[in-house]
């Protein structure tokens, strides 16, 4: 029996309905689960005196049971404020508004660079399907979805920033910060290159089965060049699945970002978020889990109601 559609706007509805409980889901498991993590924010290697901690659990709330500090904590969510940083004395959000733009720059150029590198190499290796070109782009692409993004981070520094330095004397890429052409470009790598895996792979199995429909096959027929079939009849169609994910690949790519930002000190929210976690910063661990699980859950939701809106059409 074939499932009836749902009217598009009952769809939009229930889909912001399920992000919304999503949302209030991660926000809850997050501030639970940081709580079982051994000791807290004001203990440890300090020893701060007895007084002088009570008066800093006082302040931040910490004093309360974890249940009033639960229903504390999702009020204040609900009116924006994710709280005072423990480690940085400062608000959250402001801390998230200034390092976050360093993180988009660096995660949306690796976008645009998986992007476009990974739908070429996934056109020429459906292109060449059985050859040798098909073969080194697939193994490219399997060695950019098994290989996590700080091993090729670490490869990079080594041979292009290192070794390259040392043989030739000159900086051609810098492996630390982010200023300046020449330190942007190790980071981009390092962090596109999963994506632009998938890519690649997704595209060669989309533009496989587009070359071999109907329509291909006539405009063939009619004497159509190899170039104008493969650019203006199968990629434009071949590229819709691709599209389609680009929204989770690119929250993907955004949150991955914090090891890669880590091993190149890049001054982004990576950066607050390793040292929240060892500090036991409990309001920065909510804070940055809580903006990027909605970042993600933001860009699955658009994508879901785009894809949606055109096959109702």
């Amino acid at each position: 029996m074939e499932r009836r559609k749902l009217p598009y706007g009952q769809y939009v509805l229930k889909r912001i309905g399920y992000s919304i409980v999503t949302l209030f889901v991660l926000v809850t498991l997050t501030f639970f689960m940081q709580r079982l993590l051994p000791g807290d924010p004001f203990t440890g290697d300090k020893q701060l005196p007895q007084a002088t901690m009570d008066a800093l659990y006082a302040k931040y709330g910490l004093d309360k049971p974890v249940w009033m500090q639960y229903l504390m904590y999702l009020g204040n969510c609900l009116h924006g404020d994710l709280g005072i940083s423990l480690n940085e004395n400062r608000p959250v959000t402001r801390i998230i508004g200034e390092s976050f733009t360093v993180s988009f720059d660096v995660g949306m150029r690796a976008i645009i660079f998986a992007f476009v590198l990974g739908v070429l190499l996934g056109t020429v290796a459906a292109i060449k399907r059985g050859s040798a070109t098909d073969t080194i782009c697939m193994f490219v692409a399997l060695v950019g979805v098994s290989v996590p993004s700080f091993i090729v981070g670490s490869v990079l520094q080594y041979f292009l920033g290192l070794k390259l330095y040392q043989a030739t004397q000159v900086t051609v890429f810098a492996t630390t910060g982010w200023d300046g052409l020449n330190s942007k470009i190790l980071p981009v790598l390092a962090l596109g290159f999963g994506s632009l895996a998938q890519i690649s792979r997704l595209t060669r199995t989309s533009m496989l089965d587009v070359l071999g429909q109907d329509y291909i096959k006539t405009a063939r027929a009619k004497g159509l060049s190899q170039p104008a079939i493969i650019w203006k009849h199968a990629l434009r169609n071949a590229i819709m699945p691709v599209v389609t994910v680009l929204g989770p690949i690119a929250a993907g790519v955004l949150t991955g970002a914090f090891v890669v930002e880590n091993i190149f000190a890049i001054p982004g929210l990576g950066r607050y978020f390793v040292q929240s976690i060892q500090a036991y910063d409990y309001t920065m661990i909510s804070g940055t889990t809580i903006f990027y699980g909605a970042f993600l859950i933001l860009a699955n939701l658009v994508v879901d109601l785009v894809t949606a809106s055109s096959t109702r059409e």
